[in-house]
């Protein structure tokens, strides 16, 4: 028990005899004396001597303080030479005695009836200061002096302030400062003694970056009129679709209503809502059926299969007479086999749509349906109105942080989302093109008028593909199968074959969720979607 008592005790005198000799190594300011001199133009001229105990010590100079509810005041210090070292704006200082200056900008600011030098002169080291004096010399004779000792917001009195008989040099004491106290003078000059002024900076926020009145807010408003009004005029000149008159349209062919100019389904789809997508696609694999290129042949399944359909080639037609998109379509889908089952597909087509795409693109334009290829005007516009976004985003963030008009930039950033926007507006129509539109929205109209009464079984379905691009495969599917279908099992169309026990009434069933399968395999590929 003894020992033990002994070990303890021996333990807490060896934490006293260290936690002394840590104490003794922090260092201390024994005596710190500072001369100022304010020279014209309100430059502070600072000479400090100072002996320094134990350990050095360092001093972060005060250079931005707050001046009010808008701006911060700030003090420039330069020229720092002697004993000591400057980093950034921190003095380090080593043990023993130190000899340094620097000068001051900032530190003079105009009062009523003269100007006034406001320094934190002595003090802020990390270690206490046992004693500080402050000398200062100004321009012209002392009108005001005072002086706080403490913390930076302390309005305490130092020890001593006074001047001497001349009235020209004032003097200032402070004893027993701690770690981080300062000893602050202001000295009071004549009106332009020395010409300083402070050196003011605005403090940034939100509400002052953004300020909203009549300057801002007018010329928010003109730039808004000004940049809207000229994406405004600019879809009126570049993105409308010319104008056609009614005696362009002739829906009427030998007696029957057809699709204009006997232009196919993909080019129709493409010409209706200006984009080569997923669905002009599936209606062009329907009309290559339809017109006797291929055959599709809908696969027997159980009742939890998912469907399926082989596409087979017709040896003996016409190919090399196809139009160049459905050319690279048809070889997209057989790739030299001669039939393929359409689940085969998915994925598989990615690296031939690209070209299918353009070549619809490209097919609207040689018709003289388009001027320029919509997807092309369409990315032209779009990627013009992200660059405006991007240069309102870089304009309101360089006028909020330097001045108060960051409301201008989003003028910018409005004006640019609304070109992004319009640019998929910016495609336009010939005169040629708005006909053919013409002439297919009656076309659209009369397919589903219920007006359809005489023809063959050739006809309706050469106008399913149409059907297929308008969204009404189901309705056109059913008019196609009350044709000729007699409920037999053996009742198939030239062009579509059913599964054993299959037959017409169950075509339009199968004819919508061929329509979707399709789409959903061509979409896998990512390759033919809208933009």
């Amino acid at each position: 028990m003894t020992f033990l008592r002994m070990a303890v005790a021996a333990l807490f005198a060896a934490a006293l005899l260290g936690g002394g000799t840590a104490h003794a190594a922090a260092g201390k300011v024994a005596d710190e004396a500072v001369d100022l001199e304010l020279k014209p133009g309100g430059v502070l001229h600072v000479k400090e001597t100072i002996t320094v105990e134990g350990g050095p010590v360092a001093r972060t100079l005060l250079t931005r303080v707050s001046a009010g509810d808008v701006n911060d005041r700030l003090f420039r210090i330069s020229g720092f030479k002697g004993d000591g070292k400057l980093t950034g704006d921190t003095i380090t200082v080593n043990p023993g005695k130190a000899v340094f200056e620097y000068d001051v900008a900032g530190a003079v600011a105009p009062i009523t009836g003269g100007e006034e030098l406001n320094w934190f002169a002595a003090g802020g080291w990390d270690g206490p200061v046992a004693k500080a004096s402050v000398h200062v010399k100004g321009p012209g004779g002392v009108q005001s002096l005072s002086c706080f000792a403490g913390d930076l917001s302390s309005r305490i009195g130092c020890t001593e302030a006074s001047m001497d008989h001349t009235g020209v040099d004032a003097d200032f004491g402070q004893q027993g400062l701690g770690p981080g106290q300062v000893l602050t003078v202001v000295v009071g000059f004549p009106a332009g003694a020395s010409g300083g002024k402070p050196i003011l900076e605005k403090r940034f926020s939100l509400a002052g970056a953004f300020t909203l009145d009549t300057v801002t807010g007018g010329a928010l408003a003109g730039l808004l009129v000004l940049l809207l009004g000229g994406i405004g005029l600019l879809y009126w000149t570049r993105g409308r679709d010319a104008r056609v008159s009614s005696s362009a349209v002739n829906p009427v062919e030998n007696g029957h209503f057809s699709p204009p100019d006997g232009v196919r389904p993909g080019q129709i789809g493409t010409l209706v809502d200006e984009q080569a997508d997923v669905v002009d696609v599936t209606a062009t694999i329907v009309d290559l059926a339809v017109r006797g290129y291929l055959r599709i042949d809908e696969q027997p399944r159980q009742a939890y299969d998912a469907p399926d359909w082989m596409l087979v080639k017709n040896l003996n037609a016409p190919v090399r007479s196809l139009l160049p998109y459905e050319l690279a379509l048809y070889e997209a889908i057989f790739e030299g086999r001669d039939h393929v089952l359409l689940s085969q597909l998915t994925g598989s087509f990615a690296k031939h749509l690209g070209k299918v795409r353009d070549a619809l693109y490209a097919d609207v334009v040689e018709q003289g349906w388009f001027a320029r290829r919509p997807d092309t005007e369409r990315t032209r516009w779009t990627t013009i109105g992200l660059i405006l976004c991007g240069l309102g985003v870089v304009a309101t963030v360089a006028l909020a942080w330097f001045t108060t008009y960051g409301l201008l930039g989003l003028a910018l950033i409005i004006a640019g989302a609304a070109l992004t926007v319009g640019g998929q507006y910016m495609p336009a129509k010939t005169a040629k093109g708005a006909a053919a539109l013409a002439h297919t929205l009656g076309f659209r109209d009369y397919l589903f008028s219920g007006d359809v009464k005489n023809g063959d079984v050739e006809l309706f379905s050469r106008y399913l593909p149409y059907a297929v691009i308008f969204d009404g495969v189901d309705h056109w599917s059913r008019v196609v199968a009350s044709v000729t279908g007699n409920g037999s099992q053996a009742d198939n169309l030239y062009w579509y074959h059913g599964p054993a026990e299959w037959d017409l009434s169950k075509f339009a069933g199968s004819m919508r969720t061929f329509t979707t399968t399709t789409s959903g395999a061509i979409s896998a590929s990512r390759q033919l979607r809208s933009l």
